[in-house]
């Protein structure tokens, strides 16, 4: 019986998309689902959830829950990973109010900036000992990896271990689709390019008919812009660099120095950046979840429809041999994107079939993408650097490469910022020299 290990899996509502995908797959009928999650009660509402999803969809999966991590993933094909080290409680309490005590406010922390820093030096060493576990029990097998910092966790597993992976996130599928939906633009037939870096990758081209689209694209999204919406960091960015960015607004007015700045409040309202989204949004799931588990643990009706998640069609390719074509989050060897560095992690084309998931080449990027994208991988490469050599200097010298946060602090700041950072976290991290 082949095996499917999902990690992190007391993720109950993302196990359920994913693996109920994973139902619907005739080639992966007869799997075990393996699942595994650190917290007993979580995964047990999982198992619970999962297998009464498999008996409505006549599923012939098995599912299976395990207490020990090496066991799941023993002998496993693929694994799909979404664990949170430190959770809402307390890391990323921690990630967003010390900050606030510099004057240094964010939007989501979890990619860079100085809270996507430390969800990398958190998480790093966890995926590390996971990475271990799979050299020793299932060294096939490929892990696909859903957790952020995507380009951080992806780079550090294609540079420091011999697991196959490949970084998946949901940008990318539905750049152009709420695209033109915003734009009021018909999204049918239509042919799109893009590359770049996790969340910050580049709609480069954009077709239909061998029409060029953009053209019409800016000329609306300037109308729009007369009035406030939720996109407006975006069509900024497209306005001055000349492209679409496929992560959303709220994130990227925290991967770049122009748009939280202390001493222009009004760029806040002006540009309707929703500071701390992200501890919003961690309350509002978490509240969601506790009056939802109920209905859905009581209800024995409970069904899925495939959704537009890779993962399953990944997997499928795997097993079947009919190519799939997704953007995956892969390190950039061999130059995929010529004009950024080799050992970055770049967000590109890439094909999965039997032979597992070949990235497609790029070529250069726009120069003024392709600076924009290495003023992230700068930090992402030496957070990386932080993690595997434990030096704290190599923390210092990422958050204050950082754009955002280097643009707001001195360094003096950012040094005493990291410093307290370190304290709060405590046993979250590894000591460092």
């Amino acid at each position: 019986m082949k095996k499917l290990t999902f990690i992190g899996a007391g993720s109950t509502i993302f196990a359920k998309n994913v693996l109920g995908d994973c139902m619907h797959v005739e080639s992966l009928q007869g799997f075990e689902f393996a699942l595994f999650d650190i917290n007993p009660d979580r995964l047990q509402e999982s198992y619970s959830l999962l297998t009464q999803l498999k008996e409505n969809l006549s599923s012939t999966v098995t599912i299976k829950k395990y207490d020990n991590r090496k066991e799941a993933l023993r002998g496993a094909s693929y694994i799909i990973n979404a664990i949170q080290v430190g959770g809402y409680k307390p890391s990323t309490v921690i990630d967003f109010d010390i900050p606030k005590k510099y004057g240094l406010r964010q939007t989501i922390g979890d990619t860079i900036g100085i809270g996507g820093l430390f969800r990398s030096l958190r998480t790093i060493p966890v995926m590390l000992d996971i990475a271990k576990d799979i050299e020793e029990v299932a060294p096939d097998a490929w892990f696909l990896n859903y957790t952020n910092p995507m380009a951080a966790l992806t780079g550090t597993l294609s540079r420091f271990t011999n697991v196959q992976n490949v970084g998946l996130c949901h940008s990318v599928q539905v750049c152009t689709r709420d695209l033109f939906k915003h734009l009021d633009m018909d999204h049918t037939g239509i042919q799109e390019k893009i590359a770049g870096i996790n969340h910050v990758a580049w709609l480069l081209e954009v077709t239909k008919d061998g029409v060029d689209l953009y053209p019409e694209i800016k000329r609306r999204a300037k109308e729009k812009s007369k009035e406030k919406h939720h996109d407006m960091v975006r069509f900024e960015l497209m306005q001055r660099f000349g492209y679409y960015v496929t992560e959303s607004s709220e994130h990227n007015a925290e991967y770049h120095p122009y748009f939280i700045k202390s001493a222009y409040p009004e760029l806040i309202d002006r540009f309707n950046i929703p500071l701390d989204e992200y501890p919003r949004r961690c309350v509002n799931q978490i509240e969601g979840w506790e009056k939802m588990k109920q209905s859905l643990m009581n209800d024995g009706d409970i069904t899925h429809k495939r959704s537009i998640e890779y993962g399953s069609r990944i997997i499928e390719a795997m097993e079947t041999g009919e190519a799939f074509l997704f953007g995956g989050n892969v390190l950039n060897k061999g130059g995929l994107i010529s004009n950024l560095p080799t050992n970055a992690c770049v967000e590109v084309q890439c094909i999965a079939d039997r032979s597992g998931v070949t990235p497609t080449f790029v070529g250069d990027l726009p120069a003024q993408l392709a600076a924009v994208n290495r003023t992230n991988i700068n930090t992402q490469l030496l957070t990386i650097e932080a993690a595997i050599t434990k030096k704290k200097d190599h923390i210092y010298h990422a958050a204050m490469l950082d754009p955002h946060t280097s643009a707001e602090l001195s360094i003096d700041d950012i040094v005493a910022l990291c410093d307290d950072l370190i304290a709060a976290h405590g046993d979250y991290l590894p000591t460092y020299s």
